[in-house]
């Protein structure tokens, strides 16, 4: 029997096995297809994969699996513009700012000099984000001109997309951030992460806290903006309270994890995925 949806992996996450249980005890034909695995033959159709739910972990994987697919005719969700856009802060960043949504001030230098000349001119301190990455890996706090001069010198000598230093305002906010959880165009749980153990960055990566979040019609309508802007459909956006501006989205992300956010608001995150997901059955 062809599947209904395909949970398209690399790794095994909680978020991939709750998926696959969702999808056995709300009677849809599950298929787990591990991306490793996959050879597409670009010239004819793929075999049945029902609706695929992109869940790869590798950043290049994600999005070479999905054009393949999608330029075959498959329905992936995320589709191929999500994973380009949420995917590189500085586009999401752009593609935000296009649509309305309040963000932190940014900007991106092009080398070492030219981003120390716009650290001098806009002041201290200032966080250094590499453009593609996630769970606050080689995100550094940038307190001075020492620092900043070693830390950048340090990415003169990584992967190329390490040498594009993108530089965002140190937002004064609680200690904590928003993470979002969108299914189309509801907002269907949402926690704060607060800091752990002193630490700026607020990843459950690193030792976050989640607490439930209330979600108002403000920050429902900005996420909707955000989700829009990338073309998204079952995304997580991030957002920050700052002091100055009120709310600001600093990220979307494309195969975004949820299980906090199940933990703590008791929401079937995983069902409500797949339901969705059935509606763009032909």
């Amino acid at each position: 029997m062809n599947p209904d949806i395909t949970i398209l992996y690399d790794t095994i996450r909680w978020e991939e096995k709750a998926l696959l249980e969702a999808g056995i005890k709300n009677n849809i034909n599950i298929q787990m297809v591990d991306c490793k695995k996959v050879a597409v033959d670009l010239e004819k159709k793929p075999e049945d994969y029902g609706i695929v739910i992109q869940r790869c972990v590798s950043y290049y994987r994600n999005l070479h699996s999905t054009a393949a697919l999608e330029g075959l005719g498959v329905k992936v969700i995320n589709c191929l513009n999500t994973g380009i856009f949420a995917g590189n802060k500085l586009f999401t960043h752009m593609l935000l700012k296009k649509s309305g949504v309040p963000t932190p001030n940014a900007t991106v230098a092009f080398s070492k000099e030219a981003a120390l000349e716009a650290l001098d001119k806009q002041g201290y301190p200032r966080v250094i984000k590499p453009t593609v990455g996630s769970w606050g890996r080689l995100i550094s706090k940038l307190n001075d001109r020492d620092s900043a001069e070693g830390i950048i010198e340090s990415r003169e000598n990584m992967y190329p997309i390490y040498q594009i230093h993108y530089l965002e305002e140190f937002v004064k906010r609680p200690p904590r951030d928003i993470r979002a959880i969108m299914v189309g165009d509801k907002i269907v749980a949402a926690i704060y992460r607060t800091s752990g153990n002193g630490n700026w960055k607020t990843n459950m990566a690193l030792g976050g806290i989640a607490q439930e979040c209330k979600v108002t019609p403000e920050m429902e309508e900005m996420c909707i903006k955000a989700k829009n802007a990338v073309q998204g459909d079952i995304v997580g956006v991030d957002l920050m309270e700052s002091d100055d501006k009120g709310l600001v989205v600093h990220e979307v992300n494309n195969t975004t994890e949820y299980k906090n956010t199940v933990r703590v608001c008791g929401v079937d995150i995983p069902s409500l995925m797949l339901n969705y997901a059935l509606g763009f059955r032909k």
